[in-house]
């Protein structure tokens, strides 16, 4: 006689098959989870002419320039690079800006200090497999909420920037091709998995499409690994859903310069009371390629955004803003501690709050000019906060505090 195993409901031996599937279902997993990244990896980390190790720990890798990830795109494949802009926006060098009343200087890469990267290549921080992991998901590794559209106009507001807060400045109104400002650089401090950036946005397009291409500085610990402040581009052609990326983490944005690494901590930082450090960032429309460009300080221009990916901004933006924006959790069930800017209001002024200066739209013309009728936008004057003072606009503060909580 055959042996009978009973597999009544509850039984021993079901039991067993039950854990055995879901041992088997979770290695399956596993198993893909663990060959996405490889897959991942392998598409960003591309085969280097040249490596650098930076002080702080970075690898910077010198990528030929035909072979950084933006060419993994579709609409990229047979593109000619666009060496230089065609024609740069009037005033883009020498133009007579607005002396800050404090002592300001210039900001470098740290990488910089062990070596170039050699000509025809792009400096490109690797991309290690713990920081694809700290993400939500392999395919949103790199990516914005979808929830963080900062768009005062926007018809469900509310529902757009639940968990993140902003204080920024804005224009709208026109047609815009281009926007450019001076900020200050500090290192707030920030809650793990949260962020704290200050930067400029150029945008256009219905709320679900949106179009938005963006510069400026962060920390965001999930996404480095660490809490130091690092330049950064990002964009989106569908309001975050799931286009667009940071810097070059997706294919897209088409870097040209050798001198500068997207994602690269940038030092020194201003201190409260002390020397304040800037930035210049702009980006513009070209106006014979329609491809959007990117400039650092002074430097040679970044790299661009080709036209194609923006079917919203080819007849330029209907929205440009520029300020701070923080992601707040809640974890422990009150307002979070991460800070804006200096993680002090802006009525504390120059030397002690951060601030964007000399903010500057680019014309039809092709011409810089002080943008007319901006106006503000604040989620949370209680926990961040926004002034203007003169040629500067004051924002930022401590997040938790007994008026926020």
């Amino acid at each position: 006689m055959k042996a009978h195993v009973s597999m009544s409901h509850g039984s021993p031996a079901l039991l067993l098959v039950m854990i055995f599937l879901c041992c088997i279902e979770s290695m399956v997993q596993a198993t893909t989870s663990q060959l996405e990244v490889r897959q991942l990896l392998k598409r960003l980390n591309k085969p280097a002419i040249k490596t650098i190790k930076s002080p702080d720990g970075d690898i910077i890798d010198c990528v030929h320039i035909y072979h950084q990830p933006a060419f993994d795109h579709p609409l990229l494949k047979n593109h000619t690079v666009q060496m230089r802009p065609s024609i740069p926006p009037s005033g883009l060098h020498g133009e007579n800006e607005v002396a800050s009343n404090m002592e300001t200087s210039s900001i470098h890469q740290l990488w910089r200090q062990n070596g170039w990267c050699p000509e025809n290549t792009i400096p490109i921080k690797r991309t290690k497999k713990d920081d694809v992991l700290r993400a939500s998901s392999v395919e949103r590794y790199g990516k914005k909420s979808h929830r963080t559209i900062p768009n005062p106009i926007s018809s469900y507001m509310q529902e757009i920037v639940q968990g993140h807060e902003h204080a920024l400045v804005y224009a709208q109104g026109g047609f815009y091709y281009g926007a450019k400002a001076i900020m200050n650089v500090w290192n707030p401090k920030v809650e793990q998995n949260e962020f704290s950036l200050s930067q400029l946005w150029v945008m256009g397009g219905p709320d679900k499409l949106l179009d938005s291409v963006e510069a400026g500085w962060h920390v965001y610990p999930n996404l480095h690994d660490d809490k130091k402040t690092r330049l950064f581009t990002y964009w989106t052609q569908d309001g975050y859903q799931s286009t667009g990326c940071y810097n070059l983490i997706c294919p897209g944005f088409i870097q040209v310069s050798k001198e500068v690494a997207l994602g690269a901590a940038i030092e020194p930082v201003s201190t409260y009371g002390g020397p304040q450090y800037e930035i210049t960032l702009q980006v513009w429309k070209d106006p014979k390629t329609g491809n959007w460009w990117v400039q650092y300080e002074n430097l040679s221009p970044l790299g661009y955004w080709p036209a194609s990916l923006f079917p919203y901004l080819t007849n330029g933006s209907s929205l440009v803003e520029w300020g701070g924006e923080v992601v707040n959790y809640n974890f422990s069930g009150q307002h979070t501690t991460t800070e804006m800017g200096s993680g002090h209001f802006p009525g504390e002024g120059s030397g002690k709050a951060s601030y964007v200066r000399n903010i500057q739209i680019v014309d039809q013309s092709n011409n810089l000019q002080a943008p007319q009728g901006i106006e503000t936008f604040n989620t949370r004057p209680t926990c961040y906060n926004l002034s203007h003072a003169d040629n500067y606009i004051y924002f930022g503060g401590p997040g938790k505090n007994p008026n926020c909580l």
